[in-house]
Protein backbone atom coordinates (compact mmCIF):
# COMPACT_ATOMS: atom_id res chain seq x y z
CA UNK A 1 0.00 0.00 0.00
CA UNK A 2 0.82 3.55 -0.38
CA UNK A 3 2.50 5.28 2.53
CA UNK A 4 3.46 9.09 2.85
CA UNK A 5 6.12 10.91 2.09
CA UNK A 6 8.80 11.10 4.65
CA UNK A 7 9.49 14.37 6.50
CA UNK A 8 13.31 13.95 6.14
CA UNK A 9 15.44 14.25 3.55
CA UNK A 10 19.44 13.64 2.86
CA UNK A 11 21.27 16.94 2.70
CA UNK A 12 23.32 15.43 0.00
CA UNK A 13 21.52 13.18 -2.85
CA UNK A 14 24.40 12.37 -4.72
CA UNK A 15 24.88 8.53 -4.81
CA UNK A 16 26.20 8.18 -7.92
CA UNK A 17 28.79 5.52 -8.44
CA UNK A 18 31.28 7.68 -10.64
CA UNK A 19 31.84 10.55 -10.21
CA UNK A 20 31.18 10.43 -6.81
CA UNK A 21 30.14 12.86 -4.42
CA UNK A 22 33.09 15.35 -3.12
CA UNK A 23 34.64 15.44 0.17
CA UNK A 24 31.58 16.41 2.86
CA UNK A 25 31.26 20.46 3.02
CA UNK A 26 33.43 21.23 0.18
CA UNK A 27 33.13 24.07 -2.22
CA UNK A 28 35.49 25.00 -5.16
CA UNK A 29 37.14 27.75 -2.82
CA UNK A 30 39.08 25.11 -1.58
CA UNK A 31 40.81 24.81 -5.16
CA UNK A 32 42.00 28.31 -4.69
CA UNK A 33 45.88 27.15 -4.58
CA UNK A 34 45.75 25.14 -7.56
CA UNK A 35 48.72 25.75 -10.01
CA UNK A 36 46.30 27.39 -12.69
CA UNK A 37 47.79 28.53 -16.04
CA UNK A 38 51.30 27.21 -15.11
CA UNK A 39 52.73 24.67 -16.74
CA UNK A 40 52.75 20.71 -14.65
CA UNK A 41 56.62 20.66 -16.17
CA UNK A 42 57.34 23.81 -13.58
CA UNK A 43 58.52 23.32 -10.06
CA UNK A 44 55.07 24.27 -8.84
CA UNK A 45 53.51 21.96 -10.87
CA UNK A 46 55.99 19.18 -10.56
CA UNK A 47 55.93 19.52 -6.68
CA UNK A 48 52.07 18.86 -6.44
CA UNK A 49 52.31 15.97 -8.68
CA UNK A 50 54.62 14.38 -6.83
CA UNK A 51 52.77 15.52 -3.70
CA UNK A 52 49.59 13.26 -5.04
CA UNK A 53 52.06 10.36 -5.34
CA UNK A 54 53.69 10.03 -2.13
CA UNK A 55 50.42 10.96 -0.19
CA UNK A 56 48.94 8.21 -2.20
CA UNK A 57 51.26 6.16 -0.90
CA UNK A 58 51.25 7.16 2.66
CA UNK A 59 47.21 6.67 2.73
CA UNK A 60 47.38 3.46 1.33
CA UNK A 61 50.46 2.33 2.67
CA UNK A 62 52.01 1.18 -0.73
CA UNK A 63 55.40 -0.15 0.03
CA UNK A 64 58.55 2.03 -0.94
CA UNK A 65 59.87 0.03 -3.35
CA UNK A 66 56.39 0.37 -5.52
CA UNK A 67 56.16 2.87 -8.44
CA UNK A 68 53.39 5.10 -8.65
CA UNK A 69 52.08 7.21 -11.76
CA UNK A 70 49.68 9.54 -12.50
CA UNK A 71 48.48 8.68 -16.32
CA UNK A 72 45.91 9.53 -18.70
CA UNK A 73 41.90 8.43 -19.00
CA UNK A 74 41.32 7.19 -15.89
CA UNK A 75 41.50 3.80 -14.54
CA UNK A 76 40.40 2.80 -17.99
CA UNK A 77 43.36 4.12 -19.56
CA UNK A 78 45.90 2.45 -16.22
CA UNK A 79 44.19 -1.19 -16.99
CA UNK A 80 44.88 -0.56 -20.66
CA UNK A 81 47.96 0.11 -20.52
CA UNK A 82 49.50 -2.42 -18.59
CA UNK A 83 47.76 -5.11 -20.74
CA UNK A 84 49.08 -3.47 -23.28
CA UNK A 85 52.56 -3.68 -22.44
CA UNK A 86 52.86 -6.35 -20.12
CA UNK A 87 50.56 -9.08 -21.69
CA UNK A 88 51.85 -11.56 -23.65
CA UNK A 89 54.96 -12.82 -22.28
CA UNK A 90 53.03 -15.94 -20.71
CA UNK A 91 50.00 -17.32 -21.19
CA UNK A 92 46.83 -15.07 -19.06
CA UNK A 93 43.73 -16.06 -17.37
CA UNK A 94 41.00 -13.47 -17.62
CA UNK A 95 38.93 -13.26 -14.39
CA UNK A 96 35.37 -11.12 -14.24
CA UNK A 97 32.39 -11.12 -12.85
CA UNK A 98 30.60 -7.78 -13.79
CA UNK A 99 30.97 -5.55 -17.04
CA UNK A 100 34.22 -3.82 -16.48
CA UNK A 101 35.79 -7.11 -16.34
CA UNK A 102 33.75 -8.25 -19.25
CA UNK A 103 35.74 -5.42 -20.88
CA UNK A 104 39.44 -6.49 -20.18
CA UNK A 105 38.21 -10.00 -21.39
CA UNK A 106 37.18 -8.18 -24.47
CA UNK A 107 40.30 -6.53 -24.92
CA UNK A 108 42.86 -9.24 -24.45
CA UNK A 109 40.95 -12.27 -26.65
CA UNK A 110 39.85 -10.29 -29.51
CA UNK A 111 41.81 -7.29 -29.65
CA UNK A 112 45.46 -8.34 -28.58
CA UNK A 113 44.51 -12.04 -29.19
CA UNK A 114 46.66 -13.35 -26.24
CA UNK A 115 46.14 -17.10 -25.25
CA UNK A 116 44.39 -16.97 -22.64
CA UNK A 117 41.91 -18.91 -20.51
CA UNK A 118 38.69 -16.76 -19.34
CA UNK A 119 36.86 -17.50 -16.09
CA UNK A 120 33.78 -15.55 -15.64
CA UNK A 121 30.76 -15.56 -13.09
CA UNK A 122 27.52 -14.28 -13.03
CA UNK A 123 26.44 -11.02 -11.32
CA UNK A 124 26.34 -11.42 -7.85
CA UNK A 125 28.92 -14.39 -7.64
CA UNK A 126 32.54 -14.05 -7.94
CA UNK A 127 34.75 -16.78 -9.43
CA UNK A 128 36.46 -18.79 -7.21
CA UNK A 129 40.22 -17.51 -7.00
CA UNK A 130 41.35 -20.84 -5.62
CA UNK A 131 40.99 -22.40 -8.99
CA UNK A 132 42.82 -19.59 -11.04
CA UNK A 133 46.60 -20.40 -12.09
CA UNK A 134 48.60 -17.76 -10.92
CA UNK A 135 51.25 -19.25 -12.92
CA UNK A 136 49.51 -17.25 -15.51
CA UNK A 137 49.17 -13.56 -15.81
CA UNK A 138 45.66 -12.96 -14.05
CA UNK A 139 43.61 -10.04 -14.65
CA UNK A 140 40.88 -9.31 -12.89
CA UNK A 141 38.90 -6.72 -11.13
CA UNK A 142 38.72 -6.34 -6.79
CA UNK A 143 35.42 -5.05 -6.55
CA UNK A 144 33.01 -5.12 -9.44
CA UNK A 145 31.42 -1.58 -9.23
CA UNK A 146 28.66 -2.40 -11.64
CA UNK A 147 27.57 -6.11 -9.58
CA UNK A 148 28.50 -4.80 -5.92
CA UNK A 149 30.68 -7.68 -5.30
CA UNK A 150 34.49 -7.76 -4.34
CA UNK A 151 37.16 -10.22 -3.35
CA UNK A 152 36.96 -10.50 -0.02
CA UNK A 153 40.91 -11.01 0.60
CA UNK A 154 44.22 -11.85 -1.21
CA UNK A 155 44.83 -15.25 0.28
CA UNK A 156 44.30 -17.32 -2.68
CA UNK A 157 46.83 -15.44 -4.98
CA UNK A 158 50.06 -17.24 -3.82
CA UNK A 159 53.43 -15.37 -2.98
CA UNK A 160 55.27 -17.92 -5.41
CA UNK A 161 53.29 -17.00 -8.19
CA UNK A 162 55.30 -17.07 -11.20
CA UNK A 163 52.49 -14.93 -13.13
CA UNK A 164 51.61 -11.10 -12.60
CA UNK A 165 48.31 -10.20 -10.77
CA UNK A 166 46.85 -6.70 -12.89
CA UNK A 167 44.11 -5.41 -10.57
CA UNK A 168 41.67 -3.19 -11.42
CA UNK A 169 41.13 -1.50 -8.00
CA UNK A 170 38.66 1.57 -8.85
CA UNK A 171 35.76 1.17 -6.62
CA UNK A 172 38.52 -0.71 -4.29
CA UNK A 173 40.87 1.70 -3.42
CA UNK A 174 40.31 3.91 0.01
CA UNK A 175 37.62 1.90 0.98
CA UNK A 176 39.20 -1.89 1.27
CA UNK A 177 42.31 -2.99 2.20
CA UNK A 178 44.34 -4.13 -0.73
CA UNK A 179 47.23 -6.76 -0.08
CA UNK A 180 50.12 -4.82 -1.93
CA UNK A 181 52.31 -8.19 -1.72
CA UNK A 182 49.84 -10.09 -4.03
CA UNK A 183 48.97 -7.38 -6.17
CA UNK A 184 51.85 -6.84 -9.10
CA UNK A 185 49.61 -4.26 -11.17
CA UNK A 186 47.09 -1.83 -9.27
CA UNK A 187 44.53 0.81 -10.75
CA UNK A 188 42.10 3.56 -10.14
CA UNK A 189 40.65 6.98 -10.94
CA UNK A 190 40.36 9.69 -8.20
CA UNK A 191 36.43 10.00 -9.08
CA UNK A 192 35.67 7.08 -6.82
CA UNK A 193 36.12 6.80 -2.94
CA UNK A 194 37.90 10.22 -3.20
CA UNK A 195 35.60 11.76 -5.21
CA UNK A 196 38.03 13.69 -7.14
CA UNK A 197 37.43 14.08 -10.72
CA UNK A 198 37.95 12.09 -13.65
CA UNK A 199 40.32 11.33 -16.29
CA UNK A 200 43.48 11.07 -14.35
CA UNK A 201 44.10 7.36 -13.57
CA UNK A 202 46.90 5.82 -10.95
CA UNK A 203 48.94 2.75 -11.90
CA UNK A 204 50.82 1.25 -9.19
CA UNK A 205 53.99 -1.29 -9.79
CA UNK A 206 55.45 -3.99 -7.86
CA UNK A 207 58.86 -4.83 -8.32
CA UNK A 208 57.95 -7.61 -10.51
CA UNK A 209 55.73 -5.93 -12.60
CA UNK A 210 58.92 -3.32 -13.35
CA UNK A 211 61.12 -6.31 -14.14
CA UNK A 212 58.15 -7.42 -16.98
CA UNK A 213 58.70 -4.15 -18.64
CA UNK A 214 62.43 -3.94 -18.82
CA UNK A 215 62.37 -7.36 -19.97
CA UNK A 216 59.58 -7.85 -22.09
CA UNK A 217 58.71 -6.22 -25.81
CA UNK A 218 55.19 -6.61 -26.93
CA UNK A 219 54.75 -7.71 -30.29
CA UNK A 220 52.72 -5.01 -31.14
CA UNK A 221 53.41 -1.37 -31.60
CA UNK A 222 52.37 0.89 -28.33
CA UNK A 223 50.87 4.41 -28.79
CA UNK A 224 52.28 7.12 -27.02
CA UNK A 225 50.54 7.32 -24.02
CA UNK A 226 50.94 3.00 -23.44
CA UNK A 227 54.97 3.27 -23.57
CA UNK A 228 56.25 3.05 -19.61
CA UNK A 229 60.17 2.45 -21.00
CA UNK A 230 62.37 3.71 -23.35
CA UNK A 231 65.69 1.65 -24.36
CA UNK A 232 64.19 -1.00 -21.98
CA UNK A 233 64.09 0.99 -19.15
CA UNK A 234 61.48 2.14 -17.31
CA UNK A 235 60.70 5.99 -17.48
CA UNK A 236 61.13 6.62 -13.95
CA UNK A 237 59.98 10.48 -14.71
CA UNK A 238 56.38 8.94 -15.04
CA UNK A 239 56.53 7.96 -11.61
CA UNK A 240 57.92 11.10 -10.27
CA UNK A 241 55.00 13.35 -11.61
CA UNK A 242 56.29 13.74 -15.17
CA UNK A 243 52.89 12.81 -16.44
CA UNK A 244 52.96 11.47 -20.23
CA UNK A 245 50.79 14.06 -21.38
CA UNK A 246 49.31 17.29 -19.69
CA UNK A 247 47.05 16.82 -16.40
CA UNK A 248 44.35 19.42 -15.19
CA UNK A 249 45.89 21.21 -12.49
CA UNK A 250 42.35 21.99 -10.87
CA UNK A 251 42.10 18.30 -10.79
CA UNK A 252 45.24 17.72 -9.15
CA UNK A 253 44.20 20.51 -6.38
CA UNK A 254 40.84 18.70 -5.75
CA UNK A 255 43.15 15.37 -5.27
CA UNK A 256 45.17 16.76 -2.94
CA UNK A 257 42.37 18.72 -1.08
CA UNK A 258 40.50 14.87 -0.90
CA UNK A 259 43.81 13.51 0.17
CA UNK A 260 44.34 15.94 3.15
CA UNK A 261 40.91 15.09 4.02
CA UNK A 262 41.23 12.03 3.99
CA UNK A 263 44.30 11.83 6.68
CA UNK A 264 41.89 14.16 8.51
CA UNK A 265 39.24 11.52 9.28
CA UNK A 266 41.79 8.86 10.15
CA UNK A 267 43.34 8.14 6.88
CA UNK A 268 43.06 4.62 5.42
CA UNK A 269 41.58 2.88 8.36
CA UNK A 270 39.14 5.59 8.55
CA UNK A 271 38.00 5.76 5.17
CA UNK A 272 37.35 2.25 5.56
CA UNK A 273 34.77 2.47 8.66
CA UNK A 274 32.99 5.16 6.56
CA UNK A 275 32.50 3.18 3.90
CA UNK A 276 31.46 0.19 6.10
CA UNK A 277 29.17 2.27 7.91
CA UNK A 278 27.35 3.50 4.69
CA UNK A 279 27.20 -0.08 3.27
CA UNK A 280 25.66 -1.48 6.73
CA UNK A 281 23.06 0.68 6.67
CA UNK A 282 21.32 -0.51 3.22
CA UNK A 283 22.50 -4.19 4.55
CA UNK A 284 20.53 -3.64 7.97
CA UNK A 285 17.68 -2.05 5.65
CA UNK A 286 17.66 -4.77 3.12
CA UNK A 287 17.61 -7.18 5.79
CA UNK A 288 14.32 -6.50 7.62
CA UNK A 289 12.17 -6.02 4.20
CA UNK A 290 11.11 -9.21 1.50
CA UNK A 291 11.12 -7.11 -1.33
CA UNK A 292 14.49 -5.96 -1.95
CA UNK A 293 17.98 -7.75 -1.20
CA UNK A 294 21.77 -7.28 -2.34
CA UNK A 295 22.27 -8.44 -5.52
CA UNK A 296 25.60 -10.22 -3.93
CA UNK A 297 24.77 -13.58 -3.23
CA UNK A 298 27.49 -14.26 -0.58
CA UNK A 299 27.47 -12.17 2.39
CA UNK A 300 31.40 -12.44 2.96
CA UNK A 301 31.74 -10.65 -1.00
CA UNK A 302 29.35 -7.87 -0.38
CA UNK A 303 30.91 -4.57 -1.65
CA UNK A 304 30.91 -1.39 1.02
CA UNK A 305 31.12 0.98 -2.24
CA UNK A 306 28.88 0.62 -4.75
CA UNK A 307 26.30 -1.42 -3.36
CA UNK A 308 24.03 -3.32 -5.99
CA UNK A 309 20.46 -4.21 -4.88
CA UNK A 310 17.57 -6.22 -6.42
CA UNK A 311 13.73 -5.95 -6.00
CA UNK A 312 11.94 -9.63 -5.36
CA UNK A 313 8.20 -9.11 -5.13
CA UNK A 314 6.40 -11.48 -6.89
CA UNK A 315 3.92 -8.07 -7.63
CA UNK A 316 6.51 -7.25 -9.65
CA UNK A 317 5.13 -7.21 -13.63
CA UNK A 318 8.00 -5.83 -15.40
CA UNK A 319 11.65 -5.65 -12.88
CA UNK A 320 13.45 -3.12 -15.43
CA UNK A 321 10.49 -0.49 -15.84
CA UNK A 322 9.98 -0.92 -12.25
CA UNK A 323 13.62 -0.20 -11.33
CA UNK A 324 13.77 2.21 -13.16
CA UNK A 325 10.49 4.32 -11.94
CA UNK A 326 11.87 3.92 -8.76
CA UNK A 327 15.23 5.73 -9.64
CA UNK A 328 12.90 8.11 -11.11
CA UNK A 329 10.75 9.22 -8.76
CA UNK A 330 13.90 9.37 -6.20
CA UNK A 331 15.51 11.50 -8.36
CA UNK A 332 12.60 13.63 -8.83
CA UNK A 333 11.89 14.33 -5.23
CA UNK A 334 15.55 15.26 -5.07
CA UNK A 335 16.67 12.86 -2.22
CA UNK A 336 18.96 10.14 -4.67
CA UNK A 337 20.66 11.15 -7.74
CA UNK A 338 21.63 8.42 -10.61
CA UNK A 339 21.18 5.51 -8.63
CA UNK A 340 19.91 3.14 -11.27
CA UNK A 341 21.61 -0.10 -12.02
CA UNK A 342 24.77 -0.25 -14.68
CA UNK A 343 23.10 -0.31 -18.16
CA UNK A 344 24.86 -3.80 -18.41
CA UNK A 345 23.67 -5.07 -15.03
CA UNK A 346 20.34 -6.53 -14.02
CA UNK A 347 17.34 -4.76 -12.91
CA UNK A 348 17.71 -2.97 -9.57
CA UNK A 349 19.32 -0.25 -7.80
CA UNK A 350 23.25 1.10 -7.39
CA UNK A 351 23.91 3.13 -4.25
CA UNK A 352 27.34 4.46 -3.79
CA UNK A 353 28.48 3.92 -0.06
CA UNK A 354 32.21 5.61 -0.63
CA UNK A 355 33.83 7.61 2.13
CA UNK A 356 32.89 11.13 0.69
CA UNK A 357 29.26 10.03 1.44
CA UNK A 358 27.48 10.68 4.62
CA UNK A 359 25.82 7.72 6.96
CA UNK A 360 22.90 10.04 8.14
CA UNK A 361 22.15 10.80 4.02
CA UNK A 362 21.96 6.99 3.88
CA UNK A 363 19.84 7.02 6.86
CA UNK A 364 17.27 9.60 5.99
CA UNK A 365 17.45 8.02 2.15
CA UNK A 366 16.06 4.40 3.42
CA UNK A 367 12.18 6.03 4.23
CA UNK A 368 12.76 6.96 0.62
CA UNK A 369 13.27 4.10 -0.75
CA UNK A 370 10.43 2.15 0.69
CA UNK A 371 8.17 5.14 0.21
CA UNK A 372 9.17 4.84 -3.55
CA UNK A 373 9.10 1.16 -3.86
CA UNK A 374 4.95 1.22 -2.45
CA UNK A 375 4.47 4.16 -4.68
CA UNK A 376 5.64 2.39 -7.42
CA UNK A 377 3.75 -1.07 -6.95
CA UNK A 378 0.38 1.10 -6.13
CA UNK A 379 1.11 2.37 -9.57
CA UNK A 380 1.21 -0.38 -11.54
Amino acid sequence: MAIEAPAARPANPRFSSGPCAKIPQFTTDMLADAALGRSHRAAIGKDKLKAAIETTREILGVPADYKIGIVPASDTGAVEMAMWSMLGARPATMVAWESFGAGWVTDVVKQLKIEAEVKTADYGDIVDLAEVDFDTDVVFTWNGTTSGVRVPNGDAIPADRAGLTICDATSAAFAQDLPWDKLDVTTFSWQKVMGGEAAHGMLILSPRAVERLESYTPAWPLPKIFRLTKGGKLIEGIFKGETINTPSMLAVEDYLVALDWAKSVGGLKGLMGRADANAKVIWDFCETRDWIANLANDPATRSNTSVCLKFTDDRIKDGATFAKAVAKRLEKEGVALDIGAYRDAPAGLRIWCGATVETSDLEALMPWLEYAFEAEIAAQ
